[in-house]
């Protein structure tokens, strides 16, 4: 690896240093939504029952052991909605600010992984156009007596940081489209269980 390195140049060193920052990211978030219980579900269903039914305290009850943004947000929501000191209007609005507090924050750190993902291959490619300059000038000097190994392993040597630039874009890439999916389900059950629960009058 440390010839590597040395071979590939200067964006090969910072290539190396993107990827460390990649895989830290994906490590990072995957804890973090793993800690945060994202796609936990199963508190949603008798929350909601129990508030339709009149039974606001069921209904909190049964968030309350939950750490997942969904329970958080729908347990302020209803906190919210049964407070006299706030309208329907200044309830609603409460709910969407806290709503989109909990999505940007679990966006967090996406799109550094996204400009990682984007920025690799090109830094790999301008890493290649570097080398095969400093190759074709070396075959320049040489005139008559270039050997076709010297100009080959130049060539290659200078492919390398394009083979790390696309390895690094690769799965930070994919793993960007899959941390969204993961928000963008959590948005479209947070959002349904939102409208359910504002469909039904202020409980106490």
């Amino acid at each position: 690896m440390g010839a590597w390195l040395q071979m590939g140049g200067p964006a090969m060193w910072v290539l190396a240093l993107m990827s460390v920052a990649a895989l830290t990211l994906i490590i990072l978030k995957l804890w973090d939504f793993s800690e945060r219980r994202i796609s936990q579900r199963d508190f949603l269903a008798p929350a909601l029952d129990a508030w339709e039914r009149g039974q606001p305290e069921a209904a909190r009850a049964a968030l309350s052991n939950s750490v997942s943004p969904l329970a958080q947000v729908l347990g302020e929501a209803m906190q919210l909605l049964g407070d006299a000191r706030f309208s329907s209007a200044q309830a609603r609005e409460r709910i969407e600010r806290l709503a989109t507090e909990q999505l940007e924050t679990l966006r967090s750190g996406l799109r550094a992984l996204d400009l990682i993902g984007n920025l690799a291959p090109l830094l790999g490619l301008l890493g290649t156009v570097l080398g095969m300059i400093e190759a074709f000038q070396g075959l320049h000097a040489a005139g008559d007596r270039v050997e076709p190994s010297v100009l080959s392993g130049g060539i290659w040597e200078a492919l390398l940081t394009t083979a790390a630039g696309l390895g690094i874009a690769i799965p930070a890439g994919a793993a960007v489209s899959y941390f969204d999916r993961r928000v963008e389900a959590l948005q479209q059950a947070m959002e349904s269980a939102l409208t359910r629960l504002l469909t039904q009058p202020a409980r106490t």
